[in-house]
């Protein structure tokens, strides 16, 4: 049975969200129908401290949605081109963010929200109650590895180094290296 994920599960810490997502079905209903695809890789970004999170310099007009409460979209502009698409995660006030970096058939956060629509219309959408985009569970859980998170070379070494994406390796998912 397929359920949409709730508040509850989407609170939690992004470290300990990030993981959880992997195997989910990330959902968004476009002109076409109701397209879904299983999240493959994902990315954590955890509070002003983690010197990779966009809100590693407080709150900004940019950065303000990462403060709502968990189950948020949060989306942004990356090099002028690519939409990219995050979780909030965790309780309202914390920032923290899990990147879905990749789903079956898109190994790339750009060419995933290309594919599915996601745009930055979609910002703060509220994925619990929304009927454009929403995250299911229909108990898939994968077996997964570790790596460092891609594209934040401006972190300090400490968060650079740490661990915090998360990836299916199936044999057919190509992940980013």
């Amino acid at each position: 049975m397929t359920m949409r994920l709730m508040r509850e599960v989407l609170e939690q810490p992004a470290t300990q969200l990030a993981p959880e997502l992997l195997g989910r079905l990330l959902c968004r209903k476009t002109e076409q129908g109701i397209l879904k695809y299983r999240i493959m890789e994902t990315e954590c970004y955890f509070g002003e401290e983690d010197t990779a999170c966009h809100a590693s310099k407080g709150k900004t007009d940019r950065t303000k949605v990462l403060y709502e409460k968990g189950g948020t979209a949060y989306i942004y502009l990356c090099y002028g081109i690519h939409s990219l698409f995050n979780v909030v995660s965790g309780r309202e006030g914390h920032p923290e963010a899990v990147l879905i970096r990749g789903v079956t058939g898109y190994n790339g956060p750009g060419k995933l929200t290309r594919a599915m629509e996601i745009g930055r219309d979609l910002n703060g959408e509220d994925m619990v109650t929304s009927d454009r985009l929403w995250l299911e569970d229909d108990g898939c859980r994968p077996e997964y590895i570790t790596a460092k998170r891609v594209g934040i070379n401006y972190a300090t070494e400490e968060y650079r180094d740490i661990l915090w994406r998360f990836i299916v390796e199936d044999g057919i998912y190509k992940p980013a290296k």
